[in-house]
């Protein structure tokens, strides 16, 4: 059970801050994308390299 519950809630938390955050052009389209069709790796990659490109 543990190991579906974790990956569920990394991706709709990744999802969720994305959603949420501001970036520009059409980062934020291309990273929703990423993260649901590539639930935990996208996942990952945005926790990684996504949350720096955001505008602050």
């Amino acid at each position: 059970m543990l190991f579906v519950l974790i990956p569920v809630v990394l991706w709709i938390t990744a999802l969720v801050d994305c959603l949420k955050s501001n970036f520009s052009g059409d980062s934020k389209i291309i990273w929703v994308l990423v993260i649901i069709f590539l639930p935990v790796l996208g996942s990952i990659l945005y926790f990684l390299i996504g949350r720096n490109q955001k505008i602050a």
